[in-house]
């Protein structure tokens, strides 16, 4: 029953015309100057800070200017004080017509991005179509469905990419073991390129990796039937030829796309525990093959004289078949002209003919010829 009452108090309180708070009653003083404060119609009580002085406007009173203008650069629209709608400022768009305009800007980049591709001269673009391989694109500007229904995959072509083996450039020692069960160190290059941008892309996941592995299986193979002597010498040359041709195999039943441009060794020397036996072996084998040259050379000269009197000797023949007799005494004449020319001469007097004395030989000729106990006979 006490609650009911207390609930009755409230609502009594909640209806009444002048209902008194902390400053006071809302209505006007109906009392006169006399009983009321300083506030503006209140009931006795002190005037409320937030009450409109009674100097001031009426509380039914329009919006100010500046409210005006604020809602108009907010978008709304100027009405009567009871006006509940707003009209947008003149010239200016609707937000229906900006979100569209920005769609369509959205769209437009969307598919110029998407579906015009610049492709380089030494470049190729495999386009796929949902993640299928739809064809291969050329140099220049080319148009395709834009992403996600297809997809361009710029290749280059035209660019020699290079492997070395080891991946310092020799730094580290690369041991091989060769046929006659040697083992050497050696430091090769791979030169590659792309053939087929389609094959590149779909049927290796790692291109530089397959070349390395490739590249490391040949080599050792071809290495494996050659000598030590071979590897390090005159064998470099076939070395080279046949691991291109092997590793092109390779890749060819991989389809890999890739073409095997050359392979160059570096270095091919045996390891550092017994470099200094090995430069012995080497310098000895540039000795020999020094050897074997002039060897050569000395064989082609005296092959090249006798070739030369074999046609001396028929160029004569010739003529002593036109003139025996006198070809003959020319011949006798000019033999014993050179054999007598390396000879000492004496000159004996005949009858008719000056005798003929070599001073040169004069001192000779006056010394003793046999000597018997010291004595010239």
């Amino acid at each position: 029953m006490t609650i009911l009452q207390g609930w009755f108090q409230r609502f009594a309180i909640l209806n009444s015309d002048n209902p008194k708070g902390p400053w006071g009653g809302g209505g006007p003083d109906k009392s006169g100057p006399d009983k009321g404060g300083s506030g503006s119609g209140n009931d006795g009580g002190p005037r409320n800070p937030w009450s409109v002085p009674p100097a001031a406007r009426p509380r039914g009173a329009g919006p100010s200017a500046l409210d005006e203008f604020l809602r108009r650069a907010r978008g709304g629209g100027g009405g009567g004080s009871g006006g509940g709608g707003r009209s947008p400022i003149p010239g200016t768009p609707s937000p229906r017509a900006l979100w569209m305009l920005g769609t369509g800007l959205i769209v437009v980049a969307w598919l110029g991005l998407t579906s015009i591709h610049a492709i380089a001269p030494q470049q190729r673009g495999v386009v796929t179509y949902f993640g299928r391989y739809a064809g291969t694109l050329e140099p220049g500007y080319r148009l395709t469905l834009p992403a996600p229904f297809a997809d361009v995959t710029k290749v280059d072509v035209q660019n020699f990419r290079t492997e070395n083996f080891p991946e310092n450039g020799g730094e580290t020692e690369n041991l091989m073991l060769t046929g006659d069960r040697n083992i050497m160190n050696l430091s090769f290059s791979v030169r590659w390129n792309i053939s087929s941008p389609d094959d590149y892309v779909f049927q290796i996941k790692d291109p530089q990796n397959t070349v390395r592995a490739t590249a490391e299986s040949a080599m050792r193979e071809v290495v494996a039937n050659m000598t030590l002597d071979q590897a390090i010498g005159s064998g470099r040359p076939r070395i080279e030829a046949q691991v291109q041709d092997r590793m092109q195999h390779i890749l060819d039943e991989y389809k890999a796309g890739i073409r095997i441009q050359g392979v160059a060794i570096n270095k091919a020397v045996a390891p550092q525990a017994v470099s200094e036996a090995f430069k012995e072996v080497t310098a000895a084998q540039q000795d020999a093959v020094a050897a074997r040259t002039s060897a050569q050379g000395y064989a082609r000269q005296l092959v090249a004289g006798a070739e030369g009197e074999a046609a001396q000797f028929d160029k004569q023949y010739g003529q002593y078949k036109l003139a025996p007799e006198v070809t003959r005494r020319r011949m006798y004449y000019e033999t014993m002209e050179a054999v007598l020319a390396k000879t000492d001469k004496t000159i004996v007097e005949t009858p008719g003919v000056l005798p003929y004395l070599p001073l040169s030989q004069g001192k000779k000729l006056a010394e003793p010829d046999v000597t018997v106990n010291g004595a010239a006979k």
